[in-house]
């Protein structure tokens, strides 16, 4: 069988770390933050090549949400030390510490961080704020600013791409750990440059320095980059599922499942009270833009105690990209919701607490339940939007 693989266009920040900037860790005593996606373009591990650098030395590693293996369900909170055997440059192994910045503590301790000069954040991000691992960020350069430890983010691709920015504006006061900062759902940076503009707006005394990559462009799709695809997270099997999640995020929020438990998270919708066929025909009907419906049945597996309708079956639509330049996956999920307000209002139900957080306001879930248009309620946050586009352009690093 013939394989096609997509040469390397972009290099890592990690890559060029190691390489080319081996002054800004010799010497060092090492907290990495990562999970299993820390990886270069040849599938090393980042606490391996660490180890393996005898000018440094890896003291600790932190863990986000998920876990360092990227095996725990979502929401789950995890113990706060493990160990991990490392190989170290021939010698016997050692065991380094790993800390869950997803339990206990979100953020590493004075205790933790005694000893160590430098925190190295490298770990692959999705681009939707609802996604853990830009709290995580934030937290550590706040408890690195605090400590006077130095901090390092290995810039790594917007899998969605940076050119598009889509959905509300967080409001102040609707913080959260999915809502870590006043930006929009889907933001259009790289973590790296997140990270500048977190230090100038959050934590200007972070000692932060982001290594670029190479060979990247703003409008790239992860698949473009010609890096391997590792699922960030259990419920982000696939590129495909990281364009729907800004969007389709939303049915967290929601009574209806929003696939978890199936091979097809953040692609299924539906609940063992939906139509799937009037469903589709009716979103069908709307004519979104780069999206088409199928009807479709499933049953979640329970993955966790918490799964929606855990061995039921669900009717419900499968939702297809058909054109990912032109997909909003923001205003097709809202349409979603739109449709089913209106068509289920016996069954259909907002789980209120967690639905604000997500879209980081108090007053959409009411519009959407009151019959206001999608258009309506898109207009209330365009114009943060054009302010936050002409605002990010200072941060942009690549063109």
């Amino acid at each position: 069988m013939d394989v096609t693989v997509k040469s390397q266009q972009t290099e890592l920040g990690l890559s060029i770390l190691l390489r080319e900037k081996s002054d800004w860790i010799r010497g060092k005593s090492i907290g990495l933050i990562t999970n299993h996606t820390g990886v270069d373009a040849a599938l090393q591990s980042n606490y391996r090549l660490f180890a393996e650098v005898a000018a440094c030395q890896l003291s600790a590693i932190f863990s986000p949400e998920h876990g360092l293996w990227g095996a725990v369900q979502d929401g789950i909170a995890i113990s706060s030390r493990g160990e991990v055997t490392l190989p170290l440059r021939g010698e016997n192994p050692v065991n380094v510490p790993v800390f869950s910045l997803y339990g206990q503590s979100m953020r590493p301790t004075a205790n933790q961080l005694e000893g160590i000069d430098l925190l190295i954040y490298d770990m692959q991000d999705v681009g939707a704020r609802y996604y853990t691992y830009i709290s995580t960020l934030l937290h550590a350069m706040e408890a690195a600013s605090d400590c006077g430890v130095a901090f390092i983010v290995t810039d790594r691709p917007n899998p969605i791409t940076c050119t598009a920015v889509e959905g509300p504006v967080l409001e102040s006061g609707s913080e959260s750990f999915v809502g870590i900062h006043t930006i929009p759902v889907r933001y259009g940076l790289t973590i790296g440059e997140l990270a500048t503009l977190l230090q100038a707006e959050r934590v200007s005394s972070c000692q932060l320095k982001v290594v670029w990559m190479r060979g990247y462009k703003r409008g790239m799709w992860y698949d473009d980059t010609g890096l391997p695809w590792v699922p960030p997270s259990p419920n982000m099997p696939t590129l495909t599922t990281a364009m729907l999640y800004p969007g389709l995020c939303l049915f967290e929020g929601t009574n209806m499942s929003e696939g978890r438990g199936t091979t097809k998270p953040f692609e299924y919708i539906g609940a063992p009270w939906c139509n799937g066929e009037k469903c589709a025909e009716l979103l069908n009907n709307c004519q979104l833009s780069g999206v088409r419906f199928r009807p479709v049945v499933f049953t979640p597996a329970p993955a966790t105690e918490t799964t929606k309708h855990a061995k039921q079956t669900c009717g419900g639509v499968a939702v297809h990209i058909t054109d990912r330049a032109q997909f909003r996956p923001i205003e097709t999920a809202l349409q979603m919701l739109s449709i089913l307000t209106t068509e289920y209002r016996d069954h259909f139900e907002f789980l209120p607490t967690h639905f604000d957080r997500l879209v980081g306001n108090i007053w959409l879930r009411d519009a959407l339940s009151n019959g206001t248009s999608v258009d309506t309620s898109q207009a209330r946050w365009e114009s943060e939007l054009q302010t936050w586009r002409d605002d990010i352009t200072q941060y942009h690093a690549y063109a």
